[in-house]
C-alpha cells in the first residue's frame, strides 16, 4: 500500500531552482526532477499564504473553502476578525483520510490552528497564539508535545532592519530548517502513517528579505548576502534528501510551494489616496491610527510584544481595525482598500452590509464594473476583477469586492502601502526604504506560479494547487468529495461531500490578541 510524503517549500521559486539544479547545487531536487516531475504550480489569485495552503489541502478554491486571508471583515461592522481552521468550509486531506481509516502526520501547515483531532498527529501552523514556537495547544494529541517542542517559527522581528540583522536572520533560518528536519525525520521513522505533510517557511522568509542581494538587476540591489537564498535552498535540498531517505520505499513524494517569488521595484501604490482623488473615498479629519498599535509595534522589544497584547486582551482586533479604517469618513465613502501589500483589493461600502453603506445593492454590479474600468485605466493596475470572476462557490461573499493585480515595472512589483491622507496615489521609495521590512514593503514579493515536484512522471501538462489533494487521494486509493482539482497521478472516485465540522469557532480575546502580534511579526498586516 502506497504512502504519500508532501513537503511544502513556502514561496519556492522555479527561476531559482532550475539553474541551481542544473549547476549541481541542489542534487536531491535534481534527482527528483530527473526521475519524476518538475513543473509550475498555479497558485490562488492573489497568491496569499492562507487561502493557497488551504486550497492545497482541500482541493477547492477559496469560494468553496471560505478562507481568503488571515482575517475577515466582521458582519455589520468596519472591523476585522481573525481566521482559524474552524472557518474552513471544506474537509482537508486528513479529514478525508480519517474516514477511510488512514493515518496522517501533519506539521506546520498554515491555517491549521487549533489542531484538529485526527487519526495520527498534528502540529498546527504559525497562526496559533504563541509568539515564537509551539506549546501544547499546538499539538494533537497533546502528549506528543515533547517530540515537537522545539518546532519554531520566525523568532526574530522583521520591522526595523538595521546593521547585523541579515546575518542574525540567516543564521536563524538555517538553524530552523535543521531543527524541523530532525523532528520530522524522527517522526517519519517512529510514527505509523499513510500521509505525512510538513511545511518549511524559511524559503519564503529569506526571499522576502534577501532578494535585493541575490538579484543584481533589482532596482533595489545592494551588495552583501548574495548567496543567502541559495544557502537556504541548499539546506532545504539536504533536508529533503534526509526526509526521503527516512520514508519507506513505497512512498510517493511531492514537493509544492504555495506561490513563487520575484523582486520589488521602487514604486509605491497608495490605493486609498487614489480612491480619494477619484471621489470614491473621503478622509475624516478627526480620524487617527491606533496609538496602542503604534506603541506596541514601534516602541516595545519583540520579546515583549506577546505579553503586551495578552495584557490588553480583546483590544487587538479593535486596534488593527482602527489602523486600517479609523481615518475614513464612512458617510461620504463608496469604496476603500485595506491596502494589504500581499492582497491588493477594493471593498465597497454597501448599504445593508456595512453600517453606513452608500451603494444601493441594486447598483452593485454596475458600480463594480465602472470601478474596475477606472482602476484598469490607471497605469499601475494590470487587472481589476470582480470577485465572482475569480472565485466560485457559496463563500464568495467573504472576498473583497474587487481583486487587483498590480502591473510590473521592468519585471518588478510595486508595493502597496498605507495611505497618508492628502498624500500621493503613487510615489517612489526613498533610498532608506530599499531594504523594506514588515509594513514597509518587502524587497521580495509573492508571484504566481509556484513549483511542483513528484517522484513519478505525470501525463498532465499543467497543474494547480487544487490538484494536490486529489492527487494524494488517488495515490492512496481513497475516495473523496468533489473537488476543483484533478489527480496528477492515478484516478479519483468522487463521493458525496463530507461534513467539515461544526462551523467557525472564534478565537478567544486572548488568543486573538496574540495572533495579531504573531501575524504582525511575520509581516501579514502590510
Amino acid at each position: 500500500m502506497a504512502r504519500f510524503l508532501l513537503i511544502g517549500m513556502d514561496g519556492g521559486e522555479a527561476s531559482l531552482l532550475q539553474p541551481w539544479m542544473d549547476g549541481g547545487h541542489l542534487p536531491n531536487l535534481a534527482a527528483l526532477r530527473d526521475r519524476g516531475t518538475f513543473m509550475p504550480l498555479a497558485s490562488t489569485r492573489p497568491p496569499v499564504t492562507f487561502p493557497a495552503w488551504t486550497t492545497c489541502v482541500t482541493g477547492v478554491n477559496p469560494g468553496r473553502h471560505g478562507v481568503f486571508d488571515f482575517t475577515e471583515m466582521k458582519a455589520g461592522a468596519y472591523g476585522i476578525g481573525f481566521v482559524n481552521q474552524s472557518h474552513r468550509k471544506a474537509p482537508a486531506l486528513w479529514n478525508i483520510l480519517d474516514t477511510a481509516g488512514r493515518r496522517s502526520c501533519v506539521l506546520g501547515v498554515p491555517g491549521t490552528y487549533p489542531p484538529e483531532p485526527l487519526n495520527g498527529m498534528m502540529v498546527s501552523g504559525f497562526d496559533s497564539p504563541v509568539t515564537t514556537g509551539v506549546d501544547r495547544s499546538f499539538v494533537y494529541p497533546p502528549e506528543n508535545y515533547t517530540a515537537v517542542k522545539d518546532w519554531r517559527f520566525a523568532d526574530f522581528q522583521e520591522h526595523h532592519i538595521g546593521p547585523g540583522w541579515h546575518a542574525m536572520a540567516l543564521e536563524k533560518l538555517l538553524a530552523g530548517i535543521d531543527s524541523k528536519t530532525r523532528m520530522a525525520e524522527s517522526l517519519l521513522q517512529q510514527e505509523d502513517w499513510d500521509f505525512f505533510m510538513l511545511v518549511y517557511g524559511e524559503s519564503d522568509t529569506v526571499a522576502h528579505h534577501f532578494w535585493l542581494f541575490h538579484d543584481e538587476h533589482s532596482p533595489r540591489h545592494q551588495p552583501g548576502f548574495d548567496d543567502a537564498i541559495l544557502q537556504v535552498y541548499q539546506r532545504l535540498d539536504g533536508a529533503i534528501g534526509k526526509l526521503m531517505a527516512a520514508a519507506p520505499e513505497d512512498t510517493v513524494v511531492g514537493i509544492v510551494s504555495d506561490h513563487g517569488f520575484g523582486g520589488a521595484g521602487t514604486g509605491v501604490v497608495h490605493l486609498n489616496n487614489w480612491l480619494a482623488e477619484q471621489g470614491y473615498l473621503q478622509w475624516n479629519p478627526a480620524g487617527r491610527e491606533s496609538l496602542a498599535k503604534r506603541f506596541a509595534l514601534s516602541l516595545t522589544p519583540e520579546s515583549w510584544r506577546g505579553a503586551l497584547f495578552r495584557r490588553f486582551t480583546g483590544l487587538a482586533a479593535q486596534a488593527e481595525s482602527k489602523s486600517r479604517f479609523g481615518r475614513i469618513d464612512w458617510s461620504k465613502t463608496t469604496a476603500w482598500s485595506e491596502e494589504l501589500n500581499y492582497f491588493p483589493s477594493i471593498r465597497l461600502n454597501l448599504a445593508g452590509r456595512e453600517p453606513l453603506g452608500q451603494i444601493d445593492p441594486a447598483a452593485y454590479d454596475d458600480f463594480v464594473a465602472t470601478l474596475c474600468t477606472a482602476l484598469e485605466s490607471w497605469e499601475v493596475v494590470a487587472h481589476a476583477w470582480p470577485r465572482a470572476d475569480i472565485f466560485d462557490g457559496p463563500e464568495v461573499f467573504r472576498a473583497p469586492d474587487i481583486i487587483l493585480e498590480l502591473a510590473l515595472e521592468g519585471g518588478y512589483s510595486h508595493s502597496t502601502l498605507r495611505s497618508t491622507p492628502g498624500g500621493p496615489a503613487f510615489r517612489r521609495i526613498r533610498p532608506d526604504e530599499a531594504l523594506g521590512g514588515k509594513e514597509r514593503g518587502m524587497n521580495g514579493t509573492h508571484r504566481d506560479p509556484g513549483i511542483l515536484f513528484l517522484s513519478e512522471p505525470t501525463r498532465a501538462t499543467e497543474a494547480s494547487l487544487a490538484d494536490i489533494a486529489p492527487t494524494v487521494l488517488a495515490v492512496l486509493g481513497v475516495s473523496g468529495p468533489s473537488m476543483d482539482g484533478q489527480p496528477l497521478l492515478g484516478v479519483a472516485h468522487d463521493v458525496a461531500p463530507l461534513d467539515s465540522g461544526n462551523g467557525p469557532q472564534s478565537y478567544t480575546a486572548e488568543e486573538e490578541a496574540v495572533v495579531e502580534a504573531r501575524m504582525r511579526a511575520l509581516g501579514y498586516f502590510e
